[in-house]
């Protein structure tokens, strides 16, 4: 009796340790799961998206520029110069300094924008606003929101490691011009105007300084 007591007691303990060895191994299952995937489903999967092999393609360039162009080939030296470089995060930068800059030059503001700008858009800027105001002409705008944003361009100069991106953009605000009475001579305030434009910001790759600065401006 003692005997078979015992063998029961180790077919037990050997049965709980298998029991939780297997669930070491697989883990607990709660709520719904999936049914299996048949083996004859199960695929190697090789994801690209991102994927940079050394001497390949850089899906950061090819996605805002044609592979092979000037302008892929410009922005791959400007990784070699700054290796932190990259195109996508630049372009989230030049939207915010677009709306920054666009609404800043509208509501006369220049010395917040002064240090993005380089001396003879700085100049052209201050000229406007200058006869505006000679006018009495104030501007209320607003910047509703972005309907595209593409890069347009890229030149870089090895020697000097001088770089200029070109990004085409398409905005939207609203613009009101008011005259010295404060009556509307132009836009409206219910009115959302789209703002089309090409600006061209320029760095020294690997400078210390982070900042591009606009340096020219076009439609």
């Amino acid at each position: 009796m003692n005997g078979s007591l015992i063998q029961l007691l180790v077919l037990a303990g050997i049965a709980i340790f298998l029991i939780l060895k297997l669930r070491s191994v697989l883990g607990t299952r709660d709520g719904f799961e999936k049914p299996p995937v048949p083996l004859e489903d199960v695929r190697p999967r090789v994801r690209r998206d991102f994927e940079v092999i050394e001497g390949g393609v850089d899906r950061d360039i090819t996605d805002h520029a044609p592979e092979g162009s000037d302008a892929a080939r410009a922005l791959a030296e400007m990784k070699k110069a700054e290796p932190s470089f990259a195109v996508r995060p630049f372009l989230d930068g030049a939207r915010g300094a677009y709306e920054m800059i666009l609404i800043a030059f509208e509501k006369g503001e220049l010395d917040r924008i002064r240090p993005f700008l380089a001396d003879d858009v700085e100049a052209s800027f201050a000229e406007a606003i200058s006869a505006r105001e000679h006018e009495g002409l104030t501007v209320e705008a607003s910047f509703v929101g972005m309907k595209e944003l593409a890069l347009q361009d890229a030149t870089f100069n090895k020697e000097s490691g001088f770089a200029e991106i070109s990004v085409r953009f398409v905005g939207e605000q609203t613009y009101v011009v008011r005259n010295k009475s404060g009556e509307v001579v132009e836009g409206s305030t219910r009115e959302i105007k789209k703002s089309r434009d090409v600006w061209t910001f320029a760095r020294r790759m690997g400078s210390d300084d982070p900042n591009w600065q606009l340096v020219a401006t076009g439609e």
